[in-house]
């Protein structure tokens, strides 16, 4: 992608279910799970570069010891930095002449030598990059069974309301945030459960120090979470870890937010996405599965591993930007979408070049592109298959060796145009000199393009804020002197915001939103921006089930071309010569590429839940009051 957006976040959970000695003798090592650890969240690290942290929670460990550890870090490279505090321990000992190999010492002396593991990337959508913010959260307690910690993939749309029913409880938040509202409201239900299960043991003759075993096997961790759960509007793959060795993660009823795991007789493995977990465990595909939407995976102290439906499941609207880009293309299914995605433009584009295929080239935007490139390509080669056909056909008999030669082995023009200059953007640190350093973050191959008779053909995943298009890869592209330059997305117009994980939170950032404003006021239209502005200002205090998305009427009285060529218009450089185009997927398109997850709320505003309504209604007020603020 060319606009770089924050979005999702990463976890990685693990639940040994052996003794430690079971994986020194069968793996060599002791450290089996810290290690998976390490694996997980390195390859998940494409989800989150804010910041990083991890817990161990050891679940036999003797009164008086610190049984829940955990590291967070903001430095450059977080995930670095945790692991070479979690492991300066062992190094110290080692200088020592301990035997650290020895498992019972580990246990015993070693922060993260333990039973569960959490770990957690974090790509900031709200809040500043502090250490406060970074996950795992916790919660203490001096019972076990009441200490929580969290992770997660999330965003609330209606802390307001989730935060008034903790106050309502009784408790005093530290902090307006949806971090903070999700860890005490499953906190609050733990502590009910705890004080129930006291209550009956209580009752039942139990002394104290007999009833905190009892509470610990007997939790019910899908009561908590369905109580905790109810009122949640967004999407969300919640990990947690209670003290006493529990675990579970719970994923958002209408699958927006991913979460897959693994599991046999040595091991729970949980991770955002199919292919981390392939890896890290050396499985194949169907070994690997989804957590279901509305479903919590529940793993016991003791190792017993459920699913439990903890909310009822709506229609499935996963996030269809994890297969877009979001997601790592490793994915067998996510590979194959997003060839399909390409495939399925490339009549578009043949379009746009007017089957010119002589003087044509096409290319990509990296890197995470390249595999629409390659489905681009297959959609062009077979319309450049049926022209061969109909060629030989209609010149059947006629055609000389040379002829015939000449046709089959024609090709479409395929060359690496733009070169993504990864090291330079972290250079980029003055204000000063931003602008001009961006403008260089891409570079490109020179000699290839035919002066102003070539059309430069380039795909991308997705065009957001078409900023980077504008100040760098346009300009560049500008001085190899195509005679015009075409920038393909394979995803849709991105229109509306997101509310459920990625940073997308403000209409005036979308290029797309922009246009249709342009193309209101330059077509006498500008009553409707006030008509929009005022039906959302009248239902602005309703309860967020009975708001409705009257942002789509900006939208109404153009077609996508039309804004799609208005788009060109205010992406083109001023110093750029050649004709610009964009050409954008549609959103038929779209679902039959990726069937299985709709979520498209981004592209038409279908927001899969009423608190998506509230935000894309917020979000206009704050447009045209100028506001320049979350909207949720």
């Amino acid at each position: 992608m060319s606009d770089q957006i924050k979005h999702e976040c990463g976890i990685a959970l693990i639940r040994l279910l052996k003794p430690l000695s079971y994986y020194k003798e069968k793996y060599g090592t002791w450290k089996y799970g810290l290690n998976k650890l390490y694996l997980l969240m390195e390859k998940q690290h494409n989800r989150g570069q804010d910041g990083a942290g991890a817990v161990c929670v050891k679940d036999h460990l003797a009164p008086g010891s610190t049984y829940i550890n955990r590291y967070r870090s903001i430095q450059q490279n977080p995930i670095k930095d945790i692991f070479d505090r979690i492991n300066k321990p062992l190094k110290k000992a080692i200088r020592k002449g301990t035997d650290v190999n020895d498992c019972e010492w580990a246990y015993q002396n070693y922060p993260f030598a333990g039973e569960l593991y959490l770990g957690h990337l974090r790509y900031g959508t709200f809040g500043k990059n502090s250490i406060e913010f970074v996950h795992p959260v916790m919660r203490q307690n001096n019972w076990r069974s009441r200490n929580l910690v969290l992770a997660g993939n999330f965003n609330l749309t209606n802390t307001d309301e989730l935060f008034e029913v903790l106050v309502d409880l009784g408790q005093h938040p530290k902090a307006y945030t949806d971090t903070v509202t999700a860890l005490e409201k499953v906190g609050h239900f733990l502590d009910e459960e705890n004080q129930l299960l006291f209550r009956q043991y209580k009752n039942e003759g139990y002394q104290n120090n007999e009833i905190s075993p009892l509470i610990e096997s007997n939790l019910d961790i899908r009561n908590i979470l369905e109580r905790a759960t109810k009122d949640w509007d967004g999407g969300y793959a919640m990990a947690g870890l209670i003290g006493h060795g529990d675990a579970f993660v719970v994923r958002d009823p209408w699958g927006i937010r991913p979460a897959h795991y693994y599991a046999n007789d040595e091991i729970v493995v949980v991770a955002s996405e199919r292919p981390v977990i392939q890896t890290a465990m050396n499985v194949q595909w169907n070994e690997v599965h989804e957590i279901e939407p509305g479903e919590a995976l529940i793993i016991k102290k003791k190792g017993e591993v459920k699913h439990e439906m903890v909310r009822p499941p709506h229609k499935r609207t996963s996030c269809s930007f994890e297969r877009i880009y979001f997601s790592r293309g490793s994915d067998r299914n996510i590979y194959n979408e997003r060839k399909e995605l390409g495939r399925l433009i490339s009549p578009a584009i043949l379009k746009a070049v007017d089957y010119d295929f002589i003087n044509t080239v096409f290319s990509f935007i990296p890197n995470t592109s390249e595999t629409a490139f390659y489905g681009m390509l297959e959609g062009v080669r077979s319309y450049l298959t049926n022209w061969k056909i109909d060629e030989l056909k209609k010149k059947n008999g006629s055609l000389t060796n040379a002829d015939i030669k000449k046709i089959i082995s024609f090709e479409p023009r395929v060359e690496k145009i733009a070169i993504k200059d990864v090291k330079l953007r972290t250079f980029i640190a003055d204000d000063a000199s931003r602008d001009d350093l961006v403008a260089h973050v891409y570079d490109v191959t020179y000699g290839v393009i035919k002066n102003g008779v070539d059309t430069l053909v380039v795909i991308d995943d997705s065009i957001v804020r078409g900023t980077t298009l504008k100040n760098s890869i346009l300009r560049i592209l500008g001085r190899l002197h195509p005679k015009k330059i075409i920038v393909v997305s394979s995803a849709p117009q991105i229109r509306y915001p997101d509310c459920y994980g990625i940073d997308m939170a403000q209409l005036d950032k979308f290029i797309a939103f922009n246009a249709a404003i342009t193309l209101l006021k330059e077509t006498g239209r500008e009553s409707v921006i006030d008509e929009v502005y005022q039906k959302c200002k009248e239902q602005q205090n309703l309860p967020k089930e009975e708001m409705v998305n009257y942002v789509r009427e900006i939208y109404r009285p153009f077609t996508a071309e039309q804004i799609s060529a208005k788009i060109s218009e205010l992406l083109k450089p001023d110093e750029c010569l050649s004709e610009v185009e964009i050409v954008y997927q549609s959103v038929e398109n779209l679902h039959k590429a990726c069937p299985n997850d709709t979520g498209d709320w981004y592209f038409t505003g279908n927001y899969p839940t009423p608190g998506g309504n509230r935000v894309v209604n917020s979000s206009f007020i704050n447009y045209i009051e100028g506001k320049h603020k979350r909207a949720y």
